[in-house]
C-alpha cells in the first residue's frame, strides 16, 4: 500500500478546478472579488507551480469545470441554488464568452482531460469525473483553483466519500474573502482532507517520493 505522503504518478491525479477567465483573467466578471485573495497569496502564479510539477512528475491532469451558462439554463428548474440564481443574473461563464475560455495558463493538454461540467459545486456530482478517475487507476487527487469554499471543497468531499485521499493545495486554491479562506482551510478540510499543503510542500513531498521510488531528481 502506497504511504499517505507519497505521491506516485501512476496513482495521482491533479485536479484544476474552473480554470476559466471570468475567475482568473484581468477583466473576467468574478475576477474583481477575487483579486484580494488571489494576490495575496500569489494564487496565479502558485496554480502554474503546481501544474508545472504535476506535469513533469508524470501525474494525470483533469480540468474540472463549471457548466457554461447560457440564457435559457435554469428557466424551467424547481430549486435554484443562491449561487444558480447569481449565476443567472450575471450570465458567469457565459457559452461563447471569452469569460468561459481557459486561462491561458491553464489550457489542458493533448492527453489531459476535461471532465464534463458540473452544474452546482461538485466536480463528482452528475459528471464522469469518477469514472475518469478509475478508468486511469487514481487513488489520490490534489485539487487546485477555484473556489475555496464551494466547489473545491464540494468536490474534495465528494472524492473522500468516494475513497480518494484527498489533498488541497492551499495557496494554489482562491476564494472571495479571507473569511471564506480561513472557513475552508482551518475549519472544513481538517475534518475531511487527508492533507493540505502549500505549494512549497507539495514540491518537496513529490521530490521525496521521486527519490524514495529511485527516480532522482525531477525532470
Amino acid at each position: 500500500m502506497t504511504p499517505n505522503n507519497e505521491y506516485p504518478p501512476d496513482e495521482t491525479a491533479l485536479l484544476v478546478v474552473d480554470p476559466y477567465n471570468d475567475f482568473f483573467s484581468e477583466g473576467g466578471k468574478l475576477w474583481p472579488r477575487a483579486k484580494e485573495v488571489a494576490e495575496g497569496i500569489g494564487l496565479l502564479d502558485h496554480m502554474r507551480t503546481t501544474l508545472a510539477l504535476a506535469r513533469c512528475s508524470g501525474f494525470r491532469v483533469f480540468i474540472v469545470p463549471h457548466h457554461r451558462t447560457t440564457p435559457s439554463d435554469y428557466t424551467t428548474w424547481d430549486h435554484l441554488s443562491p449561487t444558480q440564481r447569481r449565476i443567472v443574473s450575471e450570465q458567469t461563464f457565459a457559452e461563447g464568452s471569452w469569460g468561459a475560455e481557459w486561462h491561458p495558463d491553464f489550457r489542458p493538454r493533448d492527453g489531459e482531460l476535461v471532465i464534463r461540467e458540473h452544474w452546482a459545486s461538485s466536480g463528482f456530482a452528475n459528471t464522469d469525473l469518477d469514472f475518469m478517475l478509475k478508468q486511469h487507476h487514481i487513488r489520490k487527487i490534489l485539487l487546485v483553483g477555484m473556489r475555496a469554499n464551494t466547489c473545491v471543497d464540494t468536490t474534495a468531499r465528494f472524492g473522500q466519500e468516494l475513497g480518494y485521499h484527498v489533498t488541497l493545495v492551499r495557496d494554489a486554491i482562491g476564494s472571495f474573502s479571507w473569511e471564506e479562506m480561513t472557513a475552508t482551510f482551518e475549519l472544513n478540510a481538517p475534518l475531511y482532507a487527508h492533507a493540505v499543503l502549500t505549494t512549497g510542500e507539495f514540491a518537496d513531498a513529490v521530490t521525496d517520493t521521486a527519490e524514495r521510488r529511485g527516480g532522482g531528481d525531477l525532470p
